[in-house]
Formats: structure tokens, C-alpha cells, sequence
């Protein structure tokens, strides 16, 4: 198993910079071809359905990153305690972390699958989805519901391989998954006229086969297989708690700011259908230019870890600086490029102009400040592999969530247009920023003089 093993990226030694891009490139395409094959659901149900279906996707989009968002996190978790064990090159361990939070995994998706099912109606309720909208968007919701399993399961996968530096195989995995739910998406719709229905069916059957896919890979990668439920219900409670101390913070925090955008949604919903149906499209398009700020910080909490795990702190500090360069730097290409296309790709969607017009106000209004996710997203991926995400966690939230509803619930009463209410965005993203860069550089020389064994 070592030979297979030590075939992944290894953060622990060569050239920094080289290893951050070739971790997070993979990233970044996976997320690439998520948002093309979410993106070409709307295109469909844009081009082919109607605005009111397209409406209905983009309000669905945060109500199943509510649960979505917190499956991520327990990833996160994951992708840290094998990221250290696999730097501390403790083989034993390293087998335990990944059959233990693998198989934890399935019991979250199967909790979180009926919870998602019994409070979904709740959920359209609380966004205050208009009537023209709302059988729309239930009906997608308890369909993509019902595959949420598969959704949690590979993204804990997809956590595991990236502890141990390998992001080729996730990439590759969704490349198929994402293929093949791009044509389920157009045969189900164009040729079944199945509408919204075929949308959410097409995508929880690529996430069935992308689960298939990983438990493939990982079994061969490790030599052995990765379920066990009633040894990691035994003796397996240590790691997933550690697993869980990063996870669940940053769970809630995902979980936590969809369901604040639930109530930017009830904003939203103030206003036209086409207008709703904008704010799908300039989301859309947000996710694609923001791609870099998630990728590196990711990388660098694997690289935190794995430096953690093998006692090398100088390194983690050249990692952070080169980590911050390589995010703003994409993110600033990214941002050039995007922004005077921001009409074009709009129009891919839907022809009405008034969709149009409120994506593109949307995306040149948020595009300018993404330098501050960026900055942010370093910052949390540092302090998670130190273990201190809690306050960070809180700090995000009182940004993203607090500052930015106080400012909607005051704006909003004086006067209701749209542009306050994406203002509402940027608002959160600095005040967060804000809030987590002074407990970073707080706590930033402490950390670095904590012992290995105080981090295990």
C-alpha cells in the first residue's frame, strides 16, 4: 500500500508554488465542469422550459446548498485528519482515518436525506417562493433530496483522496459524472419533456455513478474495503470527532450562510420572475469566477496539514504567502475576462432583457471586490488545519450572516430595488473578511509556535 500511496502530492517536500498549482488545478476544473453541467440545467430550463423553471432552479440552489454546504464541511474535516496522518506517514492511522470517516459518511447522508425530504416544504415556504414558482421549485427539490446520499458520500471521497494529495481522481470522476449528466439533462428534457423533473433526475443519477467511481478508487488505492460501520461506531468515535471538531464548523458555516441567503431569497422573491431568474444567472456566473479562491483554499489546508503532520512550520509559512499570490493573481485573470462578458453569457440563458440586465448588474457590482474572498479563504484554510475554526467559523458568520441581514432589514425599509439587495453580497464578503483577518493576525504567531503533538 505505501508504493500506491506515496504516489500522491506530497506537501511535505519540492517546489511550493508547483505543488499548489498542480493540487489545485484539479479543483478548479472539478468545479469548472460542476457549474458547467448546473449551468447548462438553467440553459436548458432557460431556453426550453421557461423563465419560471429557471427561477425555480436558482432558488433551489440555495436551499439544497443548505444541506449541501454542511456535507462539504464534513469533507473538509476528513481531508485534515487524513492529510495529517498521511505527512506523519503513519500507514496505520492513515487506514483507520479513511475507513472511518468514509463509513461515517454514509450514516450523515442517510440522516440528512430524510431530514432534507420531511423539511422541504418548509423550505420553499421560508424563501417565500411565489406561486408561479413554487410547484416548480418543490418538485426539483425533493427529487435532488432523495440523491443527497450519493452527493455526501462522494465529496467526503473526494476529501479523503485530497488529504492524500491525490486531485487527479476526483477531476476525473467528475468528468464522467458531469459528461454524462450534461446528456441526461438533454435527452430527459428536449426529448422526454420531462422539465424540471428530468433536471433533478439526471443530476442525483450522475452523483450515484460519480459514488461508484470513488468507492472503485479507493478500494484499490488502499487494498482494502472502505465500509465499515460497526468498527467505526466501536472503535472509530476519536478520529471522527477530531474529523469533526474542522468539519462541523465548517458545515454550519456553509449550512449556516444558505440559510441566510434563504432570507436574501425572501427579498429577492419581492420582485419579477425575470428578475429572480437574473439573480440565477449572475449566481451562475459568480461561481465560475470565485473558482480560484475555493481551490486554494483548499490546498492550503492540505498543505498546512501535511506539513503539520511531519513538523515543518517554516514551510507553512512560505506556503501561505505563495497560496495568497496564486489566488489573487487567478482571480484578478478571471475577473478581467468575465466581466465584459457578463451580457454574453447571460443571453445563453434566457433572452428576456430584463433577465439579462439584472445578471449583468448583478456581476459587475460583486466582480471588482472578489479580491476580499480570496484573502479570506486563505485565512480559514490556515486556521482550520490548526484547529482553530471555531471562531473563525463564528467570525465568518457574524460577517456573512449578521452585518449582512441587519443591513437588508434597513436598506430595504427605506427604499426596495434590486441593487440593494446584491449590495447585500459584497457587504457581507468585507465585513467577514474584516472579522477574520484580526483574529488571524491575532493568533498568527501563536500558532506558530504550537508544538506538532498540541495539533494531533
Amino acid at each position: 500500500m505505501k508504493s500506491r500511496i506515496r504516489e500522491n502530492l506530497d506537501f511535505t517536500r519540492g517546489n511550493i508554488y508547483k505543488s499548489l498549482v498542480l493540487f489545485a488545478i484539479p479543483i478548479m476544473l472539478g468545479e469548472l465542469l460542476q457549474n458547467l453541467y448546473q449551468s447548462t440545467d438553467s440553459v436548458i430550463l432557460g431556453n426550453f422550459v421557461g423563465e419560471h423553471a429557471l427561477a425555480a432552479v436558482s432558488v433551489c440552489t440555495t436551499l439544497t446548498n443548505l444541506l449541501v454546504g454542511f456535507c462539504n464541511g464534513i469533507s473538509v474535516g476528513s481531508t485534515v485528519v487524513v492529510s495529517k496522518a498521511f505527512g506523519s506517514g503513519d500507514r496505520k492511522r492513515l487506514t483507520d482515518c479513511v475507513n472511518y470517516t468514509y463509513s461515517f459518511s454514509i450514516l450523515i447522508g442517510i440522516g440528512l436525506s430524510i431530514i432534507g425530504l420531511v423539511l422541504s416544504p418548509l423550505l420553499v415556504r421560508i424563501s417565500n417562493v411565489n406561486e408561479e414558482i413554487s410547484p416548480f421549485a418543490l418538485t426539483y427539490l425533493r427529487i435532488y433530496i432523495c440523491g443527497l446520499l450519493f452527493s455526501i458520500v462522494y465529496n467526503n471521497s473526494a476529501g479523503i483522496l485530497r488529504g492524500m494529495g491525490d486531485m487527479r481522481t476526483p477531476f476525473g470522476i467528475l468528468i464522467i459524472s458531469c459528461s454524462l449528466n450534461i446528456i441526461m439533462d438533454i435527452v430527459f428534457c428536449t426529448v422526454l419533456n420531462m422539465g424540471i423533473a428530468g433536471v433533478a433526475l439526471a443530476t442525483v443519477i450522475a452523483q450515484f455513478i460519480s459514488v461508484g467511481c470513488s468507492y472503485f478508487v479507493l478500494h484499490k488505492k488502499m487494498g482494502f474495503k472502505c465500509i465499515a460501520i460497526r468498527q467505526t461506531l466501536e472503535s472509530g468515535m476519536p478520529i471522527i470527532r477530531e474529523a469533526m471538531d474542522v468539519g462541523v464548523a465548517a458545515g454550519i458555516q456553509g449550512s449556516i450562510i444558505s440559510f441566510s441567503n434563504l432570507f436574501v431569497w425572501r427579498y429577492i422573491n419581492r420582485f419579477s420572475t425575470a428578475a429572480v431568474a437574473g439573480i440565477g444567472i449572475g449566481q451562475r456566473i459568480d461561481k465560475f469566477v470565485s473558482l480560484p479562491t475555493n481551490a486554494y483554499g483548499t490546498a492550503v489546508t492540505t498543505f498546512a496539514g501535511q506539513n503539520l503532520g511531519a513538523g515543518n512550520r517554516a514551510r507553512i509559512r512560505e506556503g501561505i504567502k505563495d497560496s495568497l499570490i496564486l489566488s489573487l493573481a487567478t482571480t484578478v485573470v478571471l475577473g478581467i475576462i468575465m466581466y465584459p462578458s457578463a451580457s454574453f453569457i447571460a443571453r445563453l440563458f434566457n433572452r428576456n432583457q430584463e433577465v439579462i440586465d439584472t445578471a449583468v448588474l448583478m456581476n459587475h457590482i460583486m466582480m471588482p471586490l472578489y479580491f476580499l474572498i480570496a484573502m479570506r479563504h486563505i485565512m480559514i484554510g490556515v486556521l482550520r488545519a490548526h484547529k482553530r475554526n471555531r471562531l473563525s467559523t463564528f467570525l465568518t458568520l457574524a460577517g456573512m450572516v449578521g452585518v449582512r441581514q441587519i443591513y437588508l432589514a434597513v436598506v430595504m425599509n427605506i427604499k426596495s430595488d434590486i441593487v440593494y439587495v446584491i449590495w447585500g453580497y459584497p457587504v457581507g464578503w468585507f465585513f467577514a473578511f474584516l472579522f477574520v483577518a484580526i483574529y488571524y493576525f491575532g493568533c498568527r504567531k501563536k500558532m506558530f509556535k504550537e508544538k506538532t503533538a498540541d495539533l494531533q
